[in-house]
This record gives C-alpha cells, sequence and structure tokens, in this order.
C-alpha cells in the first residue's frame, strides 16, 4: 500500500511537471516581466558552460535539449567496450542545474527559430505537444555527428560514437560478435565474426581500436571454450598517411607503434568505399579495392554539423551557400554571433569563426573549444547587460590527448610531447577532471582502477537489437 501511495504521488508529480513545461514553451512573455532571457539550445559542453557562466547574472536562463542529460562524448567508446557504464558518463541536465535558481530545463526538439519575433520553435516535448519559447538572446550549441560523406545508407551497418545510443549499440555488436563466434563451426565465417573495422584514425578511431584489442586479449581470452579471442583481428582504417593526423608525427608514429603492440592493424591510405551486411570494402591508394568479410564497423570519421546550423543560419536570411560550409557549419562573427543578429550567438562543432582579417576557419571539434566559446557567451551577455564593449573571441589551444590503451597515450600540450605512462596519467587526470558531476568522477576513478589491476570489464550487456 505504501508502494503505490508513492506510485501514486510520483505520477502526479510527473503530470505537474509535464503541464509546466507545456504551459512554458507557450508563453513567450518574460516571466517575471524584468529579468533578461536567456534560451540555450543544447545540453552538451558548449551549452552547459553558458548556462552554467551565467548563474550569478540578473538573467532567466532556459536550457532546451532533446535529451535530459549531458553527455560526456570522450568517454564513450568506454561504454561501448564495456569498461564503463552510461550512467557514468552521463549526467541528468537537472540534477547539475538543481542549485542553479535562475535556469530551467525544457526536454523539447528544437524545430526552426523565427529571429524576427525571437522565437524558439518546439516540438516533440515531455507534454507530448508544440509550442515556442520566446528570449531576448538566444544561444545556440547544436553540436556535431559523424558524417558518412554522402553514403548515409551506410550508417545501419557502421554505427557511430556520437551519442549514448550509438555507444550501446556498438557494445551489443562487438559482444554479440565474439558470441556468434563461439556458435561457429566454419572457419571462414568464424574469421570474420572475430575481425572487427574501426573507420577512422582520429583520437576517437584509435581509442575504440585499442580498447577492442585489449577486450579481446585481455578481457575475454579466458571466457569462451570454442574459440580463442586472442586471435581476433582489429583493423583501423584512415584515409591519411598517418594515425592521429592532427598530432606531431612523431607521436602519431608512437601511437602507430603502441596500436601495433597491442594487435591493431593500421590501413592508412585506405579509403572506405562500401559497407554491406557481413563486408566492408576499400580502397587503397593505388587504386585497388579490397573487401573484408567482417561483421562489426564502427565509425569514427568525419563530423557535419547539427542540422540546427542550416536552419539557423535560413533564419536569418542569409544565403547558405555564403555562410554554410562543406561540413555543414555555419559562419559566425568573431563575437560569435550570427550576422545581423548580435543577440543570437552560436557556437562549438557547428560554426566557424569569422577572424578580423575576414576570413572563416573551423576550430577543432574538442570539448574545450566548446566549453571555452559557453564561457564567452555567458561573459559576453553580461558585459552587455551592463553596457560594456564586446571583445572578440580567442580560443586558447591546451592541446591535444589520445589514449591507445592500458598504460598507453599521446600528448601534445602547448608544443611539449609526452607518450606512454606519463601521457597516459596525463589523459586521466584531464578527463576526471571534466566529467561532470562528484559521483561519476569517483565511480569512474574506482572503475578504472578496478580494470587497471584485474583487466576487468563490468558493464559487458548485450541489449536487444532491431
Amino acid at each position: 500500500m505504501v508502494a503505490r501511495g508513492l506510485s501514486r504521488r510520483a505520477n502526479a508529480r510527473a503530470s505537474v511537471e509535464a503541464a509546466r513545461v507545456c504551459i512554458l514553451i507557450g508563453v513567450n512573455d518574460n516571466a517575471s516581466g524584468t529579468r533578461h532571457r536567456v534560451v540555450v539550445v543544447g545540453g552538451g559542453f558548449g551549452g552547459l558552460a553558458t548556462v552554467r557562466g551565467l548563474r550569478t547574472a540578473p538573467v532567466e536562463v532556459t536550457l532546451v535539449d532533446r535529451r535530459n542529460f549531458h553527455l560526456f562524448q570522450p568517454l564513450a567508446y568506454q561504454v561501448a567496450t564495456g569498461a564503463l557504464s552510461p550512467a557514468e558518463i552521463a549526467a541528468p541536465l537537472r540534477a547539475v542545474l538543481k542549485r542553479q535558481a535562475n535556469a530551467r530545463v525544457v526536454l523539447a526538439e528544437v524545430t526552426g527559430f523565427d529571429l524576427e519575433r525571437r522565437e524558439v520553435q518546439l516540438a516533440d516535448t515531455a507534454a507530448g505537444g508544440t509550442g515556442t519559447l520566446g528570449y531576448d538572446t538566444l544561444v545556440v550549441a547544436g553540436g556535431s555527428r559523424y558524417s558518412y560523406f554522402g553514403h548515409d545508407e551506410w550508417r545501419d551497418g557502421a554505427p557511430e560514437l556520437k551519442s549514448l545510443e550509438g555507444a550501446l549499440e556498438i557494445r551489443s555488436r562487438i559482444l554479440g560478435a565474439f558470441e556468434a563466434a563461439e556458435l561457429e563451426t566454419d572457419e571462414a565465417k568464424r574469421t570474420s565474426w572475430l575481425t572487427f573495422v574501426v573507420v577512422g584514425a582520429g583520437p576517437t578511431g584509435v581509442e575504440m581500436a585499442g580498447q577492442i584489442a585489449e577486450l579481446a586479449r585481455e578481457t575475454l581470452h579466458s571466457d569462451f571454450r570454442s574459440i580463442d579471442t586472442r586471435t581476433a583481428r582489429v583493423l583501423l582504417v584512415e584515409a591519411v598517411d598517418r594515425v592521429l593526423a592532427g598530432f606531431p608525427e612523431r607521436l602519431s608514429r608512437k601511437a602507430a607503434e603502441a596500436l601495433r603492440h597491442l594487435g591493431v592493424t593500421p590501413l592508412v591510405d585506405h579509403t572506405v568505399v562500401d559497407v554491406a551486411a557481413g563486408s566492408v570494402a576499400v580502397r587503397r591508394r593505388n587504386g585497388e579495392v579490397e573487401r573484408i568479410d567482417t561483421h562489426t564497423v564502427i565509425w569514427a570519421a568525419g563530423v557535419t554539423a547539427s542540422e540546427l546550423a542550416a536552419k539557423l543560419a535560413a533564419a536569418s536570411g542569409a544565403e547558405l551557400d555564403q555562410v554554410i560550409d562543406r561540413a555543414g557549419r555555419v559562419t559566425v562573427n568573431d563575437d560569435l554571433t550570427i550576422a545581423g543578429h548580435p543577440e543570437v550567438f552560436a557556437l562549438g562543432d557547428m560554426v566557424r569563426v569569422r577572424a578580423g582579417d575576414g576570413e572563416a576557419r573551423a576550430l577543432p571539434g574538442l570539448a574545450p573549444v566548446a566549453m571555452q566559446q559557453g564561457r564567452y557567451a555567458a561573459h559576453a551577455i553580461e558585459r552587455r547587460l551592463r553596457g560594456e564593449p564586446g571583445r572578440p573571441f580567442r580560443y586558447v589551444d591546451k592541446g591535444n590527448l589520445a589514449t591507445i590503451g592500458r598504460s598507453k597515450a599521446v600528448a601534445d600540450i602547448k608544443g611539449i610531447q609526452v607518450a606512454g605512462f606519463p601521457a597516459w596519467v596525463i589523459w586521466l587526470t584531464v578527463h576526471l577532471f571534466y566529467l561532470i558531476g562528484f559521483q561519476n568522477r569517483l565511480l569512474v576513478l574506482l572503475r578504472w582502477t578496478i580494470s587497471f589491476l584485474t583487466r576487468g570489464r563490468g558493464a559487458r550487456m548485450i541489449g536487444e537489437r532491431g
């Protein structure tokens, strides 16, 4: 009876909250009638940094996201390989902002913008309706997704690592491949199940390939009876001539050596030309095409901006071919505002910034860039409210990090190149520092410690597919 009473009260609270959301998105007027309204679209690194940067400002902040959590995307590959659980890298947005009195969260899908009326158009809200949300200042941080270079039909055969859903799908495919190989009696078919192809040798691809190799060689080798998981092939396909092309060549060589030591085969100067059921085709630089039999292809190559970039550009009245580049990024001024609309900021992976010389440049698609831009936008809004002049955004490059496997990483920090165990410690420290939530930091540190001591992975569940 107590349980039923609690359930009824919980349902009542949920109904009230749903009604609140429905009311909120239908109201365009300032709730208090006095405070400046800031709407932030996107609860990723940039959007969350903006909201938190405004915690002491005399504004009302509304954060809009289609998911109710912030994902620490740099660790998604560890969910995909069973090293971490989803909840350990995801923090509920309401919990993150519960102590920020001037911030509220709306669960909704942004479908468009009316910049003249200063409204954000919403759909698929928690209440199941549609509506608009008015603003005085708008910050759009829609992020990006992986690009399949015009072959979106490959998406089903080669899931990506930009989302929690993608990470869970990949985990099921990787672990399911070992299970299928255990039952397979045909040697050629078994080999195809034990072949894993990672497309893209940037930090995410390198980290993913290294983790699959460690999973096969260190974690699973004593779990199966009919197969030797250590015979698994892990292929890392990269179109350019080296892995980690954004790093100095010395660190790229170090990373390639570490990958080979783990059992990963880097296929540089190889381009994917087809992804089919049970195989992937790659073309070498000399034009020869090789078809690789595999049931597990993971996509980590290239990104394209969120569709919100094009919607924002169209709403501004600009010619899309003038402000949208090939990767779908919208061009913003040096203060991160949309041309002709100083009240609209756009930031993160979905923008390129026009510098003082008039040339638009895309910054690296990294979390530190989005966080710096988010903090900048918050400070810019506060300066405007105080009547102070604006300043152009300046990105401070803090370096690049990539982990290859257990005790192996590379780091390029302000020209200082570090490899091996010291770089791995730096990588661990930085990622723990930026992870949202004390509880998540503690749990991840505990998981990493246990994994380091036992070489085990405690989140090896296979979810339903299809």
